[in-house]
């Protein structure tokens, strides 16, 4: 966090206060490619959120320098958060919600749970509660990103990215509860068996 997210954070508001929007993009990207640059040099492993932070950087940076634009340097990860929150809703629709295939993804369940008629309906819900919010912090930011200087602007979406995922995350755990203690769901956590060789 302190290197993919922070200091990039803190070296953008110090530089744009300094030398402008432009510069101060270049030295946010300059940082995380010298981490990623230092940790391959000293072959050390290099962490999922550098490279993420990075290349993510790099591509916006790249654009706003080839359209001469910051609005578009900022608005590129809005536009994502508003798909994501789409594609949340097109998934309930679809009767596959994503939560449910995230949910598999970092948490294996057995068939019997999978298919529990309850958790089905708790994934839709919480793919909707994951869409409206993502659809809210797009709303705001783009609000923030016409409204307000680029200090300002960066300083608030930092802080609203991840107070929102963490009151999603708070308020999808504590309906997951309430929904479980509701319908008799008693939730246990087992060791994956040994494999075989």
């Amino acid at each position: 966090m302190l290197e993919g997210k922070l200091i990039p954070l803190v070296l953008f508001l110090v530089v744009v206060e300094l030398m402008g929007t432009m510069p101060a993009l270049l030295v946010a990207l300059a940082w995380s490619l010298s981490c990623v640059a230092y940790r391959l040099s000293a072959r050390k492993r290099v962490p999922g959120l550098i490279v993420l932070s990075t290349v993510g950087l790099a591509a916006k940076t790249v654009f706003a320098l080839a359209t001469g634009s910051v609005f578009v340097y900022f608005l590129q990860p809005t536009i994502t958060t508003a798909l994501v929150g789409g594609a949340f809703v097109v998934s309930v629709c679809c009767g596959r919600p994503l939560a449910e295939k995230l949910a598999h993804d970092f948490c294996p369940f057995d068939p019997d749970t999978a298919s529990h008629p309850e958790l089905r309906r708790f994934f839709s819900r919480l793919s909707l509660l994951w869409a409206f919010t993502s659809i809210i912090n797009a709303s705001v930011t783009l609000w923030l990103l016409l409204t307000q200087s680029v200090t300002t602007f960066v300083l608030v979406k930092s802080l609203l990215g991840p107070a929102s995922t963490l009151v999603t995350l708070l308020v999808g755990g504590a309906y997951f509860r309430y929904r479980a203690a509701r319908v008799g769901l008693r939730v246990q956590f087992s060791r994956p068996a040994p494999a075989v060789c």
